[in-house]
């Protein structure tokens, strides 16, 4: 049976005006870096810092751990503006985004208190250990295992794609913690991984553009407390489930393009030919549109639904859109160009083949979409 989506018109309430001018004054008073195109790309543990002090992550935490109690919309309101400006915000992005969260659904009551305080404080950087060498995008297939010994776990095993882990202080992993069975997703669990634990090497994946923001990390005979255990053993299916809805619906997923759009509609005078103009407006349009499915999937959160079909379907489109932007740009582009415009694209370029793999690749997405939708 055909199911729908639920994008009910949502805006964001005029008072949050302010706190958008309040990011963007202290952006603009934070110029000791370089703008980037992909929020992977740029990691500060300074600036993360210096973010932090500010109130801004964790927002919609409880005070009771640091958190400020903020709604959903304007830890958007604070996302966006990060996003447009091309902060590096790569250090604190993962914990702040989804393990914070998934700390708060599924840890204990000691786990909150010990790691979520010196996340609110940009003192410590967590990275995702799901994805792993020969693979694919078949997250059931992970063969990484921890064995349960006296006090803890044994883990062995690979990830792959870890972003900034070189940089970052944990990651939060899943690992087999039972054989495979008829059920691809049994016996699974999540672990608290101190990345500069005993048997743990970090290895660098350098990109196109010769930057160092994804890794491979191995585990040889890594011993992980039961305290470091998320949740229950066996459940980490549906905790990464969870955990992945708060990654694939925030502006994010469609932002890392912006810096491309803007300096190509900067670039546009009275003598651009109509072509280039009728390009940034179907672009903009199109971000438009994005935009308010992301400000309703927030408004979702805030009501405490999780919209994984939505999140899902977002993500989907807007990496797709991303990859569009620099094409597009880059196709309709005279002969010169202004620096900006120029540096912007090429770097966009670069990074653009990650933006339809992380957080789930395109066949995935499509996938759970049409099973959210009762097509399959």
């Amino acid at each position: 049976m055909f199911q729908g989506m639920n994008f009910a018109p949502a805006k964001l309430p005029g008072e949050l005006e302010a706190l958008r001018h309040e990011v963007r004054d202290f952006l603009s008073a934070e110029r000791d870096w370089q703008p980037n195109s992909d929020f992977n790309a740029g990691a500060s543990p300074e600036f993360s810092q210096r973010f932090a002090a500010k109130g801004w992550i964790g927002m919609t935490w409880p005070k009771a751990y640091g958190g400020a109690e903020k709604t959903f919309l304007e830890r958007y309101v604070v996302t966006e503006e990060l996003l447009a400006a091309g902060a590096p915000v790569g250090c604190h992005w993962i914990a702040d985004r989804q393990s914070g969260p998934l700390l708060l659904k599924f840890g204990t009551e000691e786990q909150k208190q010990r790691f979520l305080p010196p996340i609110i404080a940009g003192e410590s950087f967590y990275s995702i250990g799901m994805s792993e060498p020969d693979t694919g995008s078949d997250l059931a297939s992970i063969r990484t295992s921890a064995e349960k010994v006296d006090g803890g776990w044994r883990l062995n095993g690979s990830k792959i794609w870890t972003s900034n882990a070189h940089l970052n202080h944990y990651m939060v992993t899943l690992v087999r913690t039972a054989p495979p069975s008829d059920n691809r997703h049994a016996g699974m669990s999540q672990f608290i991984v101190p990345i500069d634990a005993e048997g743990v090497t970090v290895r660098g994946i350098e990109n196109l553009a010769g930057e160092q923001d994804f890794n491979q990390i191995f585990f040889d005979d890594v011993f992980i407390a039961d305290d470091q255990v998320v949740g229950e053993p066996g459940n980490g299916w549906a905790q990464v489930m969870s955990e992945l809805a708060y990654e694939r619906s925030g502006p994010e997923r469609f932002l890392s393009a912006f810096r491309v759009l803007a300096e190509f509609g900067k670039s546009l005078t009275l003598d651009s030919s109509e072509e280039m103009i009728r390009l940034y407006g179907r672009l903009s349009a199109h971000l438009v549109v994005l935009r308010r499915m992301s400000i309703s999937v927030a408004s979702l959160l805030e009501s405490g639904v999780m919209p994984d079909t939505e999140a899902a379907l977002i993500k989907e489109l807007g990496n797709s859109y991303e990859r569009l932007v620099p094409e597009m740009v880059r196709l309709h582009l005279p002969g010169e160009v202004p620096k900006a415009l120029a540096d912007a694209l090429q770097e966009c370029i670069l990074h653009a083949p990650s933006f339809t793999l992380r957080g789930g690749t395109r066949e995935i997405l499509r996938g759970m979409i049409a099973r959210g939708l009762g097509l399959r």
